[in-house]
């Protein structure tokens, strides 16, 4: 027994001897969004050229050690430079900061009247440290995480979305550099790489639906259900085939505030199609020792890694799921799920990984190519776990998120068509 504590405490010991010893690997000079090549972009945006060049950042780079024990995740992918769009801001009015736990981002106004979003590629993940981390000097784990992001993944998600006939908000790459436009905002957001994309709300119909009269939030469609009652709708069908999307690319974080509905005039109905936002966790990558302790389901079962195949469905559901399709048939999803099969097909696929970057293909398309290969395979099993996990979880106790403050009666916060 004592040499059995023995070796405990000295596998302990190694193990937090590599932790810290791999927190410390890192570049001596760390850079965000680096221009590569002899570009000339004044501070005052003078429009000298139209692309340009850009490495999000080598903040992630690691040796050996590092990759062992934090995952060799898309390191690469985050320092690999890449050809951006430079945006001038003229032609949009600045309206104000958003963001959530680790994204920065503008809110900005199109001239057609189209409502849109500034999304930093970078991230920072300050507000998601916890305290304990701090206090054991940790804070570079939660940091480093950010690495399995695909800096670029809302890219190949919005092609793919494209073939499989989901919504989404058309997110372009782009380069900011410093301009009179972005006045206060202009030291912080300016020289930056951002994804434009719509916002999933406003009067603009930009989402090639027809008869569409207004894009609004989760929380604004609950005020809407309050006011019209059965006159309001969600197309289950639409958010059934977009939440079996989200399994296929592996998207885990699909709460409440992740997707707008596009309101469709139908006669005296309105009926709500889900517009997916927010592609953050598309294609998640998750190796390395201490990611793999920390994610796994039995600690963290809400982060799940995209592999082959999807081992814990559960990790997938949201209270989201349950609110808006609780009830629905196995049926629905079977067939949806079909649907997805006989519209994702190989080439499909390999024609939306052909509208990523090139240097993205080369780096990251065919292990992303074959994992999205096998899931889709797998769908049909998927979709019936998927529907029968949904009706084991209860109706909802509380307010989704982004809801807190509504008045809704009871019924209404427990699920869309409770009375």
């Amino acid at each position: 027994m004592k040499k059995l504590l023995l070796f405990i405490f000295i596998c302990l010991i190694v193990f937090f001897g590599l932790t810290y010893w791999s927190l410390s690997v890192g570049p001596s000079e760390i850079y965000i969004s680096r221009i590569i090549g002899s570009k000339e972009i004044t501070p005052q945006g003078v429009k000298i050229e139209n692309t340009v060049q850009v490495s999000a950042t080598n903040q992630y780079r690691g040796n050996a050690l590092k990759r062992f024990m934090q995952g060799v995740n898309y390191r690469k992918a985050w320092e690999t430079p890449v050809t951006a769009e430079i945006l001038y801001l003229d032609s949009f009015e600045v309206l104000e900061e958003g963001g959530g736990n680790q994204t920065n981002s503008l809110k900005v106004l199109g001239h057609e009247g189209a409502l849109y979003s500034l999304r930093s590629v970078n991230k920072d993940p300050t507000p998601l440290i916890p305290e304990a981390a701090k206090i054991l000097k940790l804070e570079n784990i939660v940091r480093d995480g950010i690495s399995a992001q695909h800096p670029y993944g809302a890219l190949l998600a919005a092609s793919l979305a494209d073939a499989a006939g989901v919504l989404h908000t058309h997110p372009q790459l782009v380069y900011v550099p410093q301009q009179e436009k972005l006045a206060k905002f202009s030291k912080t957001y300016g020289d930056r790489l951002y994804l434009l994309e719509y916002e999933t709300e406003g009067d603009i119909n930009w989402t090639g639906r027809s008869n569409v009269v207004e894009i609004v939030e989760t929380d604004d469609l609950q005020e809407l259900k309050l006011e019209m009652g059965d006159a309001l709708q969600v197309d289950v069908r639409e958010l059934v085939r977009a939440r079996l999307f989200d399994l296929i690319i592996g998207d885990w974080d699909r709460h409440s505030k992740q997707w707008g509905w596009a309101l469709q005039k139908k006669g005296n109905r309105l009926v709500a199609i889900p517009v997916p936002g927010d592609r953050d966790n598309a294609f998640f990558r998750i190796d390395g020792v201490i990611p793999t302790i920390l994610t796994n389901e039995l600690v963290q079962p809400m982060v799940r890694p995209f592999e082959k195949d999807i081992s814990y469905i559960s990790g997938y559901v949201y209270p989201f799921d349950r609110y808006f399709l609780k009830n629905v048939p196995e049926e629905i999803f079977i067939e949806e799920a079909k649907a997805l099969q006989a519209i994702l097909t190989d080439e499909k696929m390999k024609k939306a990984m052909q509208q990523w970057p090139q240097e993205l293909q080369q780096l990251n398309g065919n292990e992303i190519l074959e994992k999205l290969k096998n899931r889709r395979d797998k769908l049909q099993k998927y979709a019936v776990k998927f529907q029968k996990e949904i009706e084991r979880s209860d109706f909802l106790e509380a307010p989704l998120k982004g809801s807190e403050d509504l008045a809704l009666p009871s019924g209404l916060e427990r699920c869309f068509e409770c009375d």
